[in-house]
């Protein structure tokens, strides 16, 4: 092995990967929206630069019945009316909890999501947008 080689951390830690994995299925468990779950998956992956997820996130999205259409449109969902306010809201969510900017009025962006969410839904989207950001990063840590 070259010290320039990836570390492969699914086989260096992997009880780490085991309790990742197991919030992903504590989230699933709770039956969030699937349509905004895989928009902001995807969303953080194309803002993250994963190839990888936004791969994944695309045929996960398909196979769940999003249309090619708004996944095409996803990186400009601002500038569109394919998405709806709910969706709106926990996309600018997501942007602003990927790239960060102190800067941000996350409180505005907490009353936007109110109007859509409950404060439990809302936790279960920042703990999705916090978990892919996370494998983003492990991801691109390994090109």
């Amino acid at each position: 092995m070259t010290t320039s080689e990836p570390v492969n951390h699914s086989r260096t830690i992997p009880e780490a990967f085991k309790a990742l994995l197991h919030v992903h299925e504590v989230l699933d468990a709770t039956g969030f929206d699937r349509t905004v779950h895989h928009l902001v998956l995807l969303r953080a992956s194309q803002i993250n630069g994963c190839a990888y997820c936004v791969k994944m996130h695309t045929r996960e999205a398909r196979e769940d019945g999003e249309t090619n259409e708004r996944l095409d449109r996803l990186v400009v969902w601002d500038q569109v009316d394919d998405f709806s306010p709910k969706e709106r809201a926990a996309l600018a969510w997501t942007e602003a909890l990927t790239s960060l900017d102190r800067k941000t009025d996350y409180g505005a962006l907490r009353a936007g999501l109110r109007r859509h969410f409950s404060d439990s839904e809302i936790g279960i989207l920042t703990t999705t947008v916090g978990m892919i950001n996370l494998w983003n990063r492990l991801q691109v840590s390994a090109h």
